[in-house]
């Protein structure tokens, strides 16, 4: 299917955009940018040229995905979420150079208004609330609320709260109430162990 690209978005000439993607009102996208297919750009939102965003990825109205930020396959960012890339700016020191990467793994949720501070890696089908701020590396399934975050529980790969403590010392499994996915939590790590 053919990308729609609103006539009021600006996509520079050698941005990469793979197939059936939809691009929205007073977009920017950077020249450098590489995207997948089927992704999803709403209103006012700038991708930078050091980016790059896999497929299935939707990015809500107001977020600016900065240069040095990798986003994975299925990952969503809500509205008006924030990446940073510097980690102790000043408007009078230039320090281009020092980028810290951050990754976002595959199906990660970035809530509405969470911050995701550079140098950090967001572990795959994590889930950060609204409004949290994250400034270390998230596990994955990992849900994450306030400021800074902290882990409150589990998400399965569905989006459903997992009835399991944010630890364990012995092996616990549960069940995913949507989809009857099985989940094994051992120590601080949690496993799909099958679908």
């Amino acid at each position: 299917m053919a990308t729609t690209i609103h006539p009021s978005a600006i996509v520079d000439d050698g941005a990469q955009l793979g197939d059936d993607c939809r691009v929205w009102h007073f977009v920017h996208i950077s020249a450098g940018a590489r995207i997948g297919a089927k992704c999803s750009f709403g209103q006012n939102v700038y991708v930078g040229n050091d980016v790059s965003i896999g497929d299935n990825v939707k990015v809500q109205n107001n977020v600016s995905v900065y240069d040095a930020v990798t986003l994975e396959d299925d990952v969503f960012c809500g509205p008006s979420m924030v990446f940073t890339n510097v980690y102790n700016p000043r408007s009078a020191v230039t320090r281009k150079d020092e980028y810290r990467r951050t990754l976002v793994r595959r199906g990660a949720t970035l809530g509405a208004n969470s911050t995701v501070v550079c140098g950090t890696t967001v572990g795959r089908y994590a889930f950060i609330g609204a409004g949290a701020v994250i400034n270390r590396d998230v596990p994955d399934f990992a849900l994450m609320v306030g400021v800074p975050a902290r882990q409150i529980g589990w998400m399965s790969r569905f989006g459903e709260r997992l009835e399991l403590p944010v630890t364990s010392e012995d092996p616990v499994e549960t069940t995913c109430p949507h989809t009857g996915d099985r989940y094994r939590l051992a120590g601080q790590q949690l496993q799909l162990i099958e679908s």
